[in-house]
C-alpha cells in the first residue's frame, strides 16, 4: 500500500509510477481522511510506502495528522491479527518526498511521527521536481527549461528507486537535504508550518474569475466554496497552492506577492509525458 498526498501534481505523478511498477495499491490521504478511514490490514508480502511533497522543509501537516491516526495490522495468522509495532514485524516500509530543490530533515521528522505507530521508513528517497511554492520573496516557479530538466531527471531516477523497493533493500537513503538542513526544517520550517500555512491571504479578482469552479475541485481539503471562490477559514488549508496554480485565468492570488509570479502544475505545458 502507498499513502500519498499531492497539491500541484508532482507527487501524484511519482506515486502513480511507483504504484504501477511495484503493484501496490495507491491511497490518497485527503480521501481517506474524508472517509475517516485510518485502519488498514497488510496482506502477505505487502509493503508500506509514503509519498509526499516537502512543505517548508517538513512533511505537510495533513500527512502528519493522518499518520497520528493511522493504525496498521499485520496479515492475520490463523489465530489473530497482531499490531504492526510488535517485535515480529517484518513488513518493509519506505518513503519518498518530492521537493523543489532540497528537503532538509523532512524524513527525520516523518520517521519520528511513524515511530509513534510502530513504523520506520528504512529506505528513503528525495526526488527533485519543479518548484511550486511562490509565496515568499525569494521563491519563484522554475523556468520552463528547468521544469523539463527536473522532470526528465526524475523520470531517469525512478527505475532505480523502483528496483530498490522491489528488492526490499533496507537502509538505502538517497536524499537532498541542502546545506543547512536543521536550520531549514527546525527553524525556518517550524515557523513556516506554524504561522504561514493558512488561507488568510488568498483573494480572487472577481472581474477576472470565470466561475469555472476548478479551484474548489482541486482543493485537497475542501476549503473552497462557491464561485467566485470563498475560502472557508476552517484551519484545514495546507498552503499547497493548488487553487492558485490551477486557476486558468490567474484570478487567485496569495496577498500581493503572487501577482507577478508564474503558475505551475504537473503537465501544465501539455508536452510532458505522464
Amino acid at each position: 500500500m502507498i499513502f500519498y498526498f499531492t497539491g500541484t501534481g508532482n507527487t501524484k505523478w511519482v506515486a502513480q509510477q511507483m504504484s504501477e511498477a511495484i503493484g501496490e495499491e495507491l491511497f490518497y490521504i485527503p480521501d481517506l481522511m474524508r472517509e475517516e478511514r485510518y485502519t488498514f490490514e497488510l496482506k502477505q508480502d505487502e509493503t508500506i510506502g509514503f509519498c509526499f511533497p516537502t512543505h517548508g522543509w517538513q512533511p505537510p501537516r495533513i500527512v502528519r495528522e493522518f499518520i497520528k491516526q493511522l493504525t496498521i495490522t499485520k496479515h492475520p495468522s490463523p489465530r489473530s491479527a497482531s499490531p504492526l509495532g510488535s517485535s515480529t514485524n517484518t513488513h518493509y516500509c519506505w518513503a519518498l518526498t518530492t521537493c523543489g530543490d532540497n528537503m532538509g530533515e523532512a524524513m527525520t521528522i516523518l520517521n519520528k511521527d511513524l515511530a509513534t505507530i510502530g513504523l520506520q521508513a528504512t529506505t528513503q528517497f528525495a526526488v527533485v521536481m519543479p518548484e511550486s511554492y511562490v509565496c515568499l520573496p525569494f521563491m519563484y516557479t522554475d523556468t520552463e527549461e528547468k521544469e523539463h530538466a527536473k522532470i526528465e531527471k526524475a523520470r531517469e531516477m525512478l527505475p532505480h528507486i523502483i528496483s530498490v523497493i522491489r528488492g526490499r533493500e533496507n537502509q538505502v537513503v538517497e536524499l537532498v537535504k541542502g546545506a543547512t538542513p536543521r536550520l531549514y526544517s527546525y527553524v525556518i520550517g517550524a515557523y513556516f508550518n506554524a504561522k504561514m500555512v493558512n488561507d488568510k491571504k488568498f483573494t480572487v479578482d472577481e472581474d477576472v474569475c470565470i466561475k469555472c469552479g476548478k479551484c474548489a475541485k482541486v482543493c485537497p481539503v475542501d476549503n473552497i466554496q462557491n464561485t467566485p471562490p470563498e475560502w472557508i477559514h476552517n484551519g484545514r488549508c495546507t498552503s499547497c497552492l493548488a487553487c492558485y496554480h490551477y486557476c486558468p485565468v490567474h484570478a487567485i492570488n496569495f496577498g500581493s506577492i503572487t501577482r507577478k509570479r508564474d503558475q505551475y502544475y504537473f503537465n501544465k505545458r501539455g508536452d510532458q509525458k505522464s
